[in-house]
């Protein structure tokens, strides 16, 4: 039996600093690692000890085992943590730790080759008798046949199809098919994107259920034959495979439901020969029938519901094991208690289709609530960039009932004050505060019948773009007056020339708010768009801070701003407002039809040529950012004028890819 005096974390933003926390409790010493980009990071400077890894990309840092095996060992590191993602089901490193002398704290190496491939895996769990679906494999070397894997998918497995990855996960290189016009597209991009996340591309079919539930089982496994499971989580809310809400336990398990997963769960890791965290995840249809999908080989982003529910720190769990004891009785033993509830912060723009969202963190706050926990991997000053996964933070609510996690998780999003990047947070709130996800009626299918632009607007009030406007142009004018060298006795917002106003022009999504104001006689006039502001008294302004009265009803707004930005935060929402510049530097404009960047990222294809006539909608461009590929279309019926970029290439946001003008009606 071993003991763990030194962990290093071969991973990055909040589960390291997750795993960091855990660790220095039970007075085990912690090494961090960490990239150019990550050099100030704050699970850093939480570590003991912290070891550069030169370089930027995750296949040159995180994901170099021989970088941190030597990281390791110039530490004197004895064990060594991988979180999730990155080298966390990497059997090869496994077995290079054990090579070294040092502990990896997760699974044997044979249980994550068994896992490795969801193909295999199914193969093992249908002998142990876990429910299975069918399936049509094709490997990474087949040449593929359009017209014969159409056929045995009609005969084998019907539509709708789902299209996977073999290897990895988080949602890469997933595709639904309803019909076979669009199989062989969503194959080969399904290939493609495996290729370009896992190395592999192999991939499968097997048949989709219709808007499931996404039930998962926490399991644990020591070195003395023990075998639990630890519950259940609920992960059906769901954008392009990947989870946004997660809780425990499930609103529609009942306790016989949950002996069922529970027993399946057991035997799934049983089969592996099972030791440390895992869990087993199901698709189970409205009939309550499940079905295996995977077992992941490692601590799962959403654990946090699972210890709030039972009262356990997994982390520590999978040390104890790692060390060689035994699951203490609290795991043996362990009984559910109230209601668990996460959401993952993400640093992405719903409005412009989820794009991912880069820049610094100005402002991260989130109010400390009864219930309420954050695991987080930014801290003001942060940098987002376009190298690593988006997820800025799980932001955790408990409490003695499923609404009044719900509740609770809601106002304390509600009330952060998230400033520098766009994030994901008005999705989640409207989404809590939604009647079917209140009511627990809630599948996979939920994000396709709810519009998320319409869920994050639904708590936003009509006005909060033009009250935000307007404060950001008393909170401009303030800063200015602040730093006025003359004159410093003149009140904020005099003008020498009464009948004169003062104007600012934000951008908004697409919009443009002109805002013009001036002060008479100690009151304000306000107009937006050329549209009077009636009934607004302004109870003090300063750069950071306006208190003002619109409408009848006071409204305290926060303002942040940077550079051009202005960052407003109220109860009405937050709004990011970019100042329009009123005279344009020249040469700055894209010529008409440009198709631009939406984010700095690689060009992983051409769709089409100069010369292609396209219909709007069609693919023009597709980059990858952030491990994912992102289409950018052609906004209407036309001819592709040129093509400004190439395969491989790097970009920045705002860069002309393309140009498509409407073909000429003469």
């Amino acid at each position: 039996m071993a003991t763990i005096s030194k962990l290093l974390i071969a991973n990055r933003g909040e589960i390291a600093s997750r795993i960091i926390r855990t660790a220095r409790n039970l007075d085990i010493a912690c090494v961090a690692v960490y990239s150019d980009a990550d050099a100030n990071a704050p699970w850093v400077h939480e570590a003991d000890e912290a070891v550069h890894l030169p370089g930027t990309a995750p296949a040159d840092t995180y994901l170099r085992s021989d970088l941190v095996l030597a990281a390791a060992k110039v530490t004197g590191a004895d064990a060594i943590h991988p979180g999730y993602g990155f080298l966390s089901e990497n059997a090869d490193f496994a077995r290079e730790c054990t090579k070294a002398g040092v502990i990896f704290v997760g699974p044997p190496p044979e249980a994550i080759d068994s896992m490795g491939s969801k193909i295999e895996a199914k193969k093992i769990m249908a002998a142990a008798g876990v429910p299975v679906l069918p399936q049509v494999t094709i490997s990474d070397d087949a040449t593929i046949d359009g017209d014969a894997l159409a056929a045995q998918v009609s005969s084998e497995i019907g539509y709708p199809v789902l299209v996977k990855a073999a290897y990895g996960g988080g949602g890469r290189g997933m595709r639904i098919v309803n019909e076979v016009d669009g199989l062989l597209e969503a194959v080969e991009g399904a290939r493609r994107e495996a290729v370009t996340s896992f190395g592999n591309g192999t991939i499968f079919l097997e048949r989709f259920l219709d808007s499931p539930r996404h039930i998962e089982v926490q399991i644990f496994a020591d070195t003395q034959g023990n075998v639990i499971h630890l519950f259940e989580r609920e992960c059906s809310i769901q954008r392009r495979y990947q989870k946004v809400i997660e809780e425990s336990p499930s609103p529609v398990v009942d306790e016989a439901l949950r002996e069922e997963l529970g027993t399946a769960a057991i035997a799934a890791g049983k089969a592996i020969g099972y030791v440390g965290a895992g869990t087993a995840e199901f698709v189970m249809g409205s009939d309550g029938k499940f079905y295996f999908l995977e077992v992941n080989t490692r601590l799962q982003v959403e654990h946090p519901v699972t210890e709030m529910v039972t009262g356990l720190d997994l982390v520590r769990l999978q040390l104890l094991v790692a060390e060689g004891k035994p699951l203490p009785e609290e795991a043996l033993n362990a009984t559910v208690t109230g209601h668990a509830i996460e959401v993952r912060l993400y640093a992405e723009d719903v409005a412009a289709g989820f794009l991912p969202s880069i820049g610094t963190v100005h402002g991260f706050s989130v109010p400390e609530l009864p219930g309420i926990r954050v695991d987080a991997g930014v801290v003001d000053g942060s940098v987002v960039s376009t190298h690593y996964d988006a997820m800025l933070a799980k932001v955790i609510a408990y409490g003695p009932t499923r609404d009044d996690a719900r509740r609770t998780l809601a106002r304390a999003l509600a009330d952060s004050r998230l400033h520098g990047v766009v994030t994901n947070r008005e999705l989640l709130v409207g989404i809590l505060r939604e009647p079917e996800f209140a009511a627990g009626t809630i599948d996979t299918g939920y994000l396709g019948r709810h519009d998320p632009m319409t869920l994050a607007q639904s708590w936003r009030a009509p006005e909060t773009v033009t009250v935000h406007a307007i404060a950001a142009a008393l909170a401009d004018q303030a800063s200015r007056r602040e730093e006025a060298k003359v004159l410093e006795q003149v009140p904020t917002g005099w003008r020498n020339v009464p009948s004169g106003f003062q104007e600012a022009v934000y951008g908004f999504d697409g919009d443009e708010y002109d805002v013009r104001y001036r002060y008479v006689r100690g009151a304000i006039e306000v107009n937006v768009n050329d549209e009077p502001q009636p009934g607004i008294t302004v109870l003090s302004a300063s750069p950071e801070l306006v208190d003002l009265t619109v409408g009848g009803v006071r409204r305290t707004c926060t303002v942040r701003r940077v550079d051009e930005t202005a960052f407003v935060d109220s109860v009405l929402g937050a709004t990011t407002l970019t100042e329009t510049p009123r005279f344009p530097e020249p040469g700055s404009q894209s010529a008409p039809g440009s198709l631009l960047a939406p984010m700095p990222g690689t060009v992983v294809r051409l769709a089409v040529e100069a010369g292609a006539q396209v219909a709007a909608g069609a693919t023009i461009v597709v980059l990858e950012a952030m491990k994912m590929e992102h289409s950018v279309s052609a906004p209407i019926d036309g001819i592709v004028t040129g093509i400004s970029v190439e395969v491989g290439q790097q970009v920045d946001l705002g860069t002309v890819l393309a140009v498509v003008e409407e073909e000429d009606a003469s």
